[in-house]
């Protein structure tokens, strides 16, 4: 019962303004206040900001501190397989019963004014987290920054600045990389640390002229930290450490690079005691579901040929795309890789699925189930196939993977597009 009541909270909300996303401050500032302030009694905060890899740094991050035996606060956004993913608190999840009163409560307080779905959400997770006094509070932020429900700290342990790439062009006035820096970075907390990650060059010095008159240290990849892959594992240096470290759990070169961001913001983060060996079993068990993963599990492989491989992973936007094709490329060469597509209507559809033109077999377009915003696969089907891509749409993933499997048994099937496609996927278990 629980799981049908936080659906009908969570319809309510969604009445409470008639766009999902109006870019403002204003709405969560009114909010908060009439919540006592909580995000001002928030203690030891990170922020991590970006396109790409926010997911990844925050869970890296949140397992460092945790074999270190810190409690972690932890917003995400958006969630995968169920809502309370977005609330983790002091090791675990929200409840159903206690993400109901949250939401319940903060709906009271709010009165029925106007807000976003989002910013109402933010605003539950300040308010939650504040009750729960853990070491440290995580915050991934959401569309951009600048203007974002997450931006309305005054002061934090670190900036993470991850990957940026073109993203939600529909909500820029040109589309422009430069405007999208310029939303994720100009707007940082003053008199902090910021850590850079790697970055394409022109992404690189854009960053650097729109924090170049923030206050805070900067560390930049490359310059002031960096790593380097080996035959077992890789090694990760900065100015004053060196450590040797296994391969994560986490599939894909770019994720060591990832983990290496989060490394340097523990290193910069003097408050808390991080030691290597802690280092080195936190990431062998990082926790990051959607991002290159591997099914194994036999309710969804009763579905294929048990020669098939299943592999997940959310990308939704060019950058991404680049790094997924890099991965497939090197390690499905000699394999066919049939990839199941599902969108959301916003996004960079016909430069998405051109990148992966020559690495994939064919193309199985779908919608997205649960989803009104998805991009309908007829017109994923066509853009495949303007491209030469063999193409065709199926009515669920279910059909899908059954006939995938009988045409190959022993072929890779990539499923990508949104997280919350692959959501579902994961949700067939």
């Amino acid at each position: 019962m629980q799981p049908m009541k936080i659906k009908k909270i969570i319809n309510r909300l969604l009445l409470l303004h008639p766009k999902s996303i109006d870019l403002s401050l204003v709405r969560i500032k009114r909010l908060l206040k009439d919540l006592g302030n909580p995000e001002q009694k928030l203690r030891n905060c990170i922020q991590v900001i970006g396109t790409n890899g926010k997911f990844s740094i925050c869970s890296t991050l949140r397992e460092i501190y945790e074999t270190a035996g810190y409690t972690v606060n932890l917003n995400i956004s958006p969630s995968i397989r169920n809502f309370n993913e977005r609330f983790y608190f002091s090791g675990k999840n929200i409840s159903n019963e206690k993400l109901c009163k949250l939401l319940i409560e903060v709906e009271k307080i709010n009165k029925g004014k106007e807000i976003t779905f989002h910013e109402f959400i933010c605003a539950c997770f300040f308010y939650e987290a504040s009750r729960t006094k853990s070491d440290i509070n995580i915050l991934e932020a959401g569309l951009f920054f600048r203007l974002d429900a997450s931006n309305v700290l005054k002061k934090n342990l670190v900036s993470i600045i991850t990957p940026i790439g073109m993203d939600h062009k529909d909500f820029l006035k040109k589309g422009t990389i430069n405007e999208i820096v310029y939303e994720k970075c100009s707007h940082l907390v003053k008199k902090s640390t910021i850590i850079v990650s790697k970055q394409k060059k022109n992404v690189i010095k854009e960053i650097k002229k729109n924090i170049k008159n923030n206050l805070s240290k900067k560390i930049f990849f490359s310059e002031d930290y960096y790593y380097k892959k080996n035959i077992n594992g890789f090694t990760y240096k900065d100015k004053r450490f060196s450590i040797k470290l296994p391969f994560p759990n986490l599939q894909g070169e770019f994720q060591l690079s990832n983990i290496s961001t989060a490394i340097a913001a523990t290193r910069n983060i003097k408050k808390f005691k991080i030691t290597k060996s802690q280092i080195c079993k936190a990431i062998t068990n990082i926790r990051s579901e959607g991002r290159l993963q591997n099914i194994t599990q036999k309710k969804i492989k009763k579905y294929v040929s048990k020669n098939n491989k299943i592999l997940i992973d959310g990308a939704h936007n060019v950058l991404a795309a680049y790094e997924i094709k890099k991965y497939l490329d090197y390690h499905f060469k000699k394999k066919k890789i049939f990839m199941l597509l599902g969108m959301m209507a916003n996004k960079n559809h016909r430069k998405f699925i051109e990148i992966f033109k020559d690495s994939v077999y064919s193309i199985i377009a779908l919608d997205i189930p649960n989803q009104k915003n998805f991009f309908e696969k007829e017109k994923l089907l066509k853009t495949a196939r303007s491209f030469g891509i063999t193409s065709k749409t199926e009515n669920s993933i279910k059909t899908a993977l059954k006939n995938i499997s009988k045409e190959d048994g022993s072929a890779v099937i990539f499923c990508t597009g949104s997280l919350y496609f692959c959501g579902e996927i994961l949700n067939l278990n």
